[in-house]
């Protein structure tokens, strides 16, 4: 389940959008405090962000730009600040598109799935992910690189199924728990350790090694892309 977060001070039309999200069989939530929507952000580690420009304390553009120094999450601005030089901040900002209000909420979710589309590669029910010709296959329980395959178990598939939906981020320890605890499948801190060398060792079995990064105090994440270690 997709999980996307709402940054919007209205609760009325916060409220809309989840309800509407969640119809929808995403899973969707809307920030409370706006003095700390890093944390929520990294806590939560969502698959897309919705965000207003006039927010309390910072603005929507202060955020997204908080955001884009940690992940590339796709984000879409959400404002009824929408003339052209504000489209164009969120743009320059990071965003990648814009809704402005009042909004049709056919035509707000449209443009949502067409976005977790275009970064999310669909096939069917299945979500297919790659990340430096890693390829992640959830339905079957594999994890590919070249033309060498290795079976994971449930748990080891969601550790990734996360790091790779938040690729470009750290991806902290409570974040991805909450992941296993949705299924019922209950991980502690030192269980979830145990996890993930076990699948760095199954990683390193096909011939990929350092591709799970660990930084203290954030979390897991992802190698960095070839062309991104070159800046």
């Amino acid at each position: 389940m997709m999980k996307i977060m709402i940054i919007e001070d209205d609760l009325v039309i916060a409220s809309s959008l989840q309800e509407e999200l969640l119809k929808w069989q995403y899973s969707a939530f809307y920030v409370t405090d706006f003095n700390d929507v890093m944390n929520t952000f990294t806590q939560e580690a969502p698959q897309l962000v919705l965000i207003d420009i006039k927010l309390p304390y910072f603005n929507g553009y202060y955020w997204c730009t908080e955001i884009r120094k940690i992940s590339q999450v796709p984000i879409i601005f959400v404002s009824s600040q929408s003339e052209r030089m504000d489209i164009v901040m969120a743009i320059q900002m990071g965003a990648d598109d814009f809704i402005s209000k009042p909004f049709d909420l056919t035509v707000a979710l449209a443009k949502i799935q067409a976005l977790l589309r275009r970064t999310y590669d669909f096939t069917g029910n299945d979500i297919y992910l790659s990340h430096r010709q890693v390829h992640l296959k959830t339905s079957e329980l594999k994890v590919q690189y070249q033309d060498q395959e290795v079976e994971l178990t449930k748990n080891e598939i969601k550790i990734l199924e996360v790091l790779f939906l938040q690729k470009g981020a750290f991806v902290s320890r409570e974040a991805i728990m909450m992941k296993l605890w949705e299924n019922d499948s209950f991980i502690d801190d030192n269980t979830l350790a145990v996890n993930i060398n076990r699948l760095r060792k199954k990683l390193a079995e096909i011939n990929v090694t350092s591709f799970i990064v660990t930084k203290k105090g954030f979390g897991y994440g992802l190698q960095k892309d070839e062309h991104d270690e070159t800046k």
